[in-house]
């Protein structure tokens, strides 16, 4: 079987994420690749498995994702040749409505640095659709043109009929091994006009690639029989660091 060769973006996709702040590209995934780790997920799974952002360092099918030739070496072209480190790793599945009127809520509108902060800030995110996706079924949502702006201001999300609401605390370490603790929460960004949202529509196998500053999330899942399952990666250039310690010891991706 011939093995092909990565995929490479051309001037024009580049252009387009510069510009707007992501980019969709078909067939990062086959459809082999995505069944297979559908099913894989499916399995059973001790308690709190999805709670754990490092998968990608203990389990070779998260491991696999993470460091797939395709996304990697977008990453890669995106990140101006630096060589991606992984940060973390998710998996998120967002039931249909079923019966009732709504199903599973959504992630509020958020640019990952909130999150994430990163010196410097070279954080980006792939965001892979594992099944077609779209605003009917909980697909990711983003705002072009807002990585231009820096970070906004946020609060905690108060929306609880779209969107999930939490609060965590955190390790934080610099470079230089100080300490402290910051909490976080399901940030929504302040002020931001409806009209600016673009709703996505991402077939089984797309990824979305997206930088640090790119205000994105998703609304609640409220078609009937649609699930929507999506695995995400973050990376940064080597010689980035994150300085949230739970996600500070970094992979290299090649």
């Amino acid at each position: 079987m011939q093995i092909q060769d990565p995929m490479t973006l051309t001037p024009e996709q580049i252009a387009r994420y510069e510009r707007d702040g992501y980019l969709i590209v078909h067939d990062v995934l086959s459809d082999d690749e995505v069944d297979a780790f559908v099913a894989y997920e499916q399995e059973p799974k001790p308690e709190g498995w999805l709670d754990n952002l490092r998968h990608h360092v203990d389990d070779p099918h998260w491991a696999r994702l993470a460091r797939h030739p395709n996304v990697v070496s977008i990453a890669q072209q995106l990140l101006d040749g630096a060589t991606p480190q992984i940060v973390q790793t998710m998996y998120m599945e967002r039931q249909p409505a079923g019966d009732a009127e709504v199903g599973d809520k959504g992630i509020a509108l958020h640019q990952d640095l909130h999150y994430l902060p990163t010196e410097p800030d070279t954080l980006m995110a792939c965001w892979i659709a594992l099944n077609d996706t779209d605003a009917g079924n909980a697909g990711l949502c983003v705002v072009p043109g807002s990585h231009k702006d820096g970070l906004y201001e946020a609060r905690k999300n108060e929306d609880d009929q779209e969107h999930d609401a939490w609060e965590v605390e955190h390790l934080m370490r610099d470079r230089d091994g100080n300490e402290w603790t910051q909490r976080f929460f399901s940030f929504d960004i302040e002020g931001l006009d409806p009209e600016d949202i673009e709703r996505l529509t991402v077939p089984k196998g797309a990824g979305v690639f997206f930088s640090g500053y790119t205000i994105h999330g998703s609304y609640a899942n409220r078609s009937k029989d649609r699930v929507r399952r999506a695995f995400a990666t973050h990376y940064v250039a080597e010689g980035s660091w994150v300085v949230r310690a739970d996600v500070q010891d970094l992979v290299p991706a090649v």
